[in-house]
């Protein structure tokens, strides 16, 4: 998985909300809102970048933060959904 440059599934949405000021992700039959830092990190799934890199981007952006267990750790949630491929 080290390889793997993640992007959200062709069927997926990533949208802001302005009424509700939540990040959402629009799928087919359902809407997920997003809560914490989910959008940043599902935001920076490009399919460009490999999953190190995003680490390396939320971490400078977030100091301190457990970016390193925490974010790989939810993209292959967020797979496992199949809102990434």
């Amino acid at each position: 998985m080290t390889e793997w440059r993640p992007a959200l599934a062709r069927s997926v949405v990533l949208r802001h909300d302005r009424v509700r000021r939540t990040d959402l992700l629009i799928l087919p039959e359902r809407v997920v809102v997003l809560s914490g830092r989910a959008a940043d990190v599902l935001r920076l799934c490009d399919g460009h970048r490999q999953v190190a890199e995003i680490v390396d981007e939320l971490t400078e952006r977030f100091p301190g933060a457990p970016v390193a267990d925490e974010v790989p750790r939810f993209l292959n949630q967020v797979c496992g959904e199949g809102w990434l491929r």
